[in-house]
């Protein structure tokens, strides 16, 4: 397993400066947000060209874009229309990164909220991204996010069944399911089987109050509940089950670390990464699981 910084912890500096923290960090790789000043659809392609020096300079793999655009199943046939032309931007520029997936988002509301129609129109789109993706051998990755329709295990293979296509898949991320109340263990590995495309990694807890830095308020299927974001090891989401399934499916793919908790980008990311390897280090060794 390799393990990666999500540049949008470094929102506040360059992408330069990411990377340069990135590597001082000792990561593999960054995962870039498709937001300013990291890249964009506005980003020029000599731009893309000088990041993409500035990640072998580093010696640094950029395992996936983290696109903000999608919304198709809520969003209006002009809306879609237009996030569908984003989204071949962002793919030019991942084609120049040489990163293998783009994050979509399906869109809302919370799963169980949604009706069929909502899954139907996300599909619809969502498969012609996955065939002009196909035409640069490219992955979407659609993360298991709290507040949309994916925001289960479940509700996530009933969307990629919908979709069929063998470029979609599922990132998995403990933090989002926590806020979901959904198992985010062993078993949701396995579920996800082959269509485990990649890991997101942070941690959060149930608070009484929000407010101040680092907190925020979440609707889940409990009400509207609020949450604060962690290092790892100070909220409430385990993740030694999740890292002890990864090796029991073999999964050698990308982690990303996308701690937001309220402290210094870089001290935050250091913290995470220890804990990661530790954990990773103290994976319960079990039987071959067989990926179907």
């Amino acid at each position: 397993m390799k393990i990666a910084a999500f540049s949008g912890v470094f929102l506040d500096y360059s992408i330069h400066q990411a990377m340069a923290y990135t590597q001082e960090l000792g990561l593999d790789g960054i995962e870039i947000a498709c937001k300013e000043p990291h890249l964009s659809i506005e980003t020029s392609c000599q731009r893309v060209e000088e990041i993409k020096n500035l990640s072998k300079a580093f010696h640094l793999k950029i395992p996936a874009l983290a696109g903000y655009l999608g919304w198709f199943s809520t969003s209006s046939d002009k809306e879609c229309e237009k996030s569908f032309s984003e989204f071949q931007q962002i793919l030019k520029w991942a084609n120049i990164l040489e990163s293998d997936m783009i994050r979509v988002f399906p869109g809302g509301p919370n799963a169980f909220l949604a009706a069929d129609y909502h899954y139907e129109k996300a599909a619809y789109w969502l498969k012609k991204c996955a065939e002009k993706a196909k035409e640069y051998n490219k992955k979407i990755a659609l993360e298991i996010h709290n507040m949309s329709l994916v925001e289960t295990v479940e509700g996530g293979l009933k969307l990629l069944n919908k979709i069929n296509e063998e470029n979609v898949g599922l990132i998995h991320d403990a933090g989002n399911m926590y806020i979901t109340d959904t198992d985010y263990g062993k078993d949701s590995v396995r579920k996800l089987g082959r269509h485990l495309l990649h890991v997101h990694v942070k941690d959060e807890k149930r608070i009484d109050k929000a407010g101040a830095s680092g907190t925020f308020i979440n609707l889940t299927k409990h009400g509207e509940e609020k949450f604060l974001q962690c290092k790892l090891g100070e909220g409430k989401v385990n993740h030694q089950p999740l890292f002890d399934a990864l090796k029991e499916v073999a999964y050698d793919g990308w982690i990303s670390l996308e701690c937001a908790s309220p402290h210094p980008p870089k001290e935050r990311l250091a913290h995470d990464l220890k804990k990661v390897r530790q954990m990773l280090e103290n994976v319960t060794e079990t039987n071959n699981y067989t990926v179907n």
